[in-house]
């Protein structure tokens, strides 16, 4: 395997590829568009990397991250596409699925939350429902963030260490670890069924991340129409006076975090 993309080296290439996001979300709002991009793969794969790396320097009314929690009573007696549709997005809106429709076919079957004729249901429903959106104008793109067993587990070892990161280890991460296997032959079949002209997936190497963000941004600017759309132009006339000066209290600095809790004084 490549030795792991260093920090300063991913921030070089990624300052070209922000600013080509900044041109999409001029050309979304110019043209009206609706892009709706979903992100899947297993529980550490970097999904949240990913998205925070589109939309850092997007608008975030215009660009919404959608992260459903599990679904409530009365949401487990609706249509199934049901809840997700509320967050599809209007004229000039780009929305990321933080994990979408697909935990029906993954996590949701290989857990036993959903029962094998339910999967079987969604299979068959889900093309049809992305023809729909696709039709209807919705610029859809299907990403599966792939990384396997080892880094996999490194990262959940790194979650369990790291207090500021000890939040994303759920019971459900903890028991997903022996059903790996199953994960990866849910995943197939899923890909089988729902791999489709109109709404194709597109699997991405995120076992080095900062590559895997790279590549997939690449590859979602290179599938979108020309986004050249200039900047609507800002009159920004010179103040007829000097800029006020204001005077306010400045509280005084903290001193650095000492886990030790010594003082660095």
């Amino acid at each position: 395997m490549a030795d792991r993309l260093k920090g300063k080296h991913y921030r070089k290439a990624l300052a070209p590829l922000t600013a080509e996001l900044v041109c999409m979300a001029r050309w979304a709002k110019a043209t009206g568009a609706r892009i709706v991009v979903l992100f899947e793969g297993r529980d550490t794969a970097g999904k949240g990397g990913a998205i925070r790396a589109v939309r850092d320097r997007l608008d975030p009314r215009q660009c919404r991250t959608v992260a459903l929690s599990k679904p409530s009573e009365d949401e487990l007696t609706q249509w199934y596409f049901q809840r997700y549709v509320p967050h599809l997005p209007g004229a000039g809106e780009i929305v990321l699925f933080d994990r979408s429709w697909y935990n029906r076919a993954g996590v949701e079957r290989v857990m036993g939350y959903a029962s094998e004729e339910q999967v079987a249901h969604f299979l068959r429903q889900v093309p049809e429902f992305e023809k729909l959106l696709v039709d209807d104008g919705i610029l859809l793109f299907k990403y599966w963030l792939a990384t396997d067993q080892a880094r996999q587990e490194e990262r959940l070892k790194e979650r369990l260490e790291d207090p500021l990161k000890r939040w994303k280890l759920s019971p459900v991460d903890l028991a997903a670890r022996e059903q790996y296997d199953a994960y990866t032959d849910a995943r197939e079949e899923m890909l089988r069924a729902t791999h489709t002209r109109h709404a194709p997936w597109t699997l991405v190497d995120f076992n080095d991340q900062k590559r895997g963000r790279l590549t997939l941004i690449r590859d979602l600017l290179d599938r979108l129409p020309d986004t050249n759309v200039a900047p609507a132009p800002i009159a920004f006339p010179d103040l007829d006076r000097e800029p006020k000066v204001e005077s306010y209290a400045v509280l005084a600095p903290i001193a650095p975090y000492d886990p030790d809790g010594q003082s660095s004084d």
